[in-house]
């Protein structure tokens, strides 16, 4: 079983990448979250990686945190839901986001997904209320624990993409300074690219 994956960038497209590694490409599906954080065919890339075997088919599902994986999987554990449904899900909201709303029960957040009707929606937060991921619960208090959670998984996608920790540190803290805390992840870090960048 692959579970992850370094190498450089061949193609890219939402929802899909080609990674190669030692020569070898590698077809991966990625939600757009983690597409948004990639470099452009050329450059290094490292996901983490769950791989869906079917008879007629071996998939890899890629992911640029623990935290998407780890939902994807929890997701794809749901009797009913494959893994596109899966992948549509963590493309149509953030992680914290989706954690947020299946703890509130906001059915109507998770039908805005699209791909994603009603009866999956509430299948959803039957199944996964109480079984979130423990370390990444985050307070339906507005604003707990926010800033930090957000500043991590924007630290966590840069040293995944190959930065080194100090100039990941500059890069988000940079950008924070720049979109504000509410601003979301995506736009977060592509704030923090162009910090790069320059």
């Amino acid at each position: 079983m692959i579970a992850h994956l370094r190498g450089t960038i061949l193609e890219k497209q939402p929802n899909r990448v080609v990674v190669d590694v030692g020569g070898v490409g590698y077809d991966v599906s990625v939600p757009l979250s983690t597409f948004y954080g990639l470099v452009d065919p050329g450059g290094e890339v490292s996901l983490r990686v769950h791989t869906h075997v079917r008879e007629d088919a071996i998939s890899l599902f890629g992911f640029a945190t623990a935290l998407e994986l780890d939902l994807f999987e929890r997701l794809i554990g749901i009797s009913g839901i494959g893994p596109k449904v899966g992948l549509a899900v963590l493309s149509g909201i953030e992680p914290r986001e989706l954690i947020g709303a299946i703890e509130r029960g906001d059915l109507a957040r998770l039908t805005a997904i699209p791909g994603v009707g009603k009866k999956t929606s509430e299948r959803i937060v039957l199944e996964l209320k109480d079984r979130l991921p423990k370390a990444h619960v985050v307070s339906t208090v507005a604003g707990a624990a926010e800033p930090p959670v957000l500043r991590d998984d924007l630290l966590s996608a840069l040293m995944n993409l190959g930065y080194h920790r100090p100039l990941a540190e500059k890069a988000v803290d940079a950008a924070l300074k720049t979109t504000g805390r509410d601003a979301g992840f995506e736009r977060t870090l592509k704030q923090a690219l162009r910090e790069l960048a320059k």
